[in-house]
């Protein structure tokens, strides 16, 4: 599955995407990013305060629970603001 991340996750994280091949037990979105969170230190930065994050499953904007079976793509990023 491809992760792609945007400002200040990216800059964290220190990449923009990867592909990454997560256990069985990651169904989640949350269960993916506490996953992440082990995988490194910048990924431990970007991951620590959940509540300062949003994602996307195949481009489609869910929620943290939401089930990440079948997912070819999820995108973390931090809250989208207008303007």
């Amino acid at each position: 599955m491809k992760i792609l991340y945007f400002a200040w996750v990216r800059e964290r994280v220190g990449v923009a995407e990867e592909e990454v091949s997560p256990p069985a037990d990651v169904t989640t979105v949350a269960a993916l990013v506490d996953w992440l969170a082990a995988q490194s230190d910048g990924h431990a930065a970007a991951f620590v305060d959940r509540q300062k994050l949003r994602a996307a499953v195949d481009q489609a904007f869910v929620p943290l629970d939401t089930a990440i079976a079948g997912a070819r793509e999820v995108a973390i990023f931090p809250p989208v603001t207008g303007g």
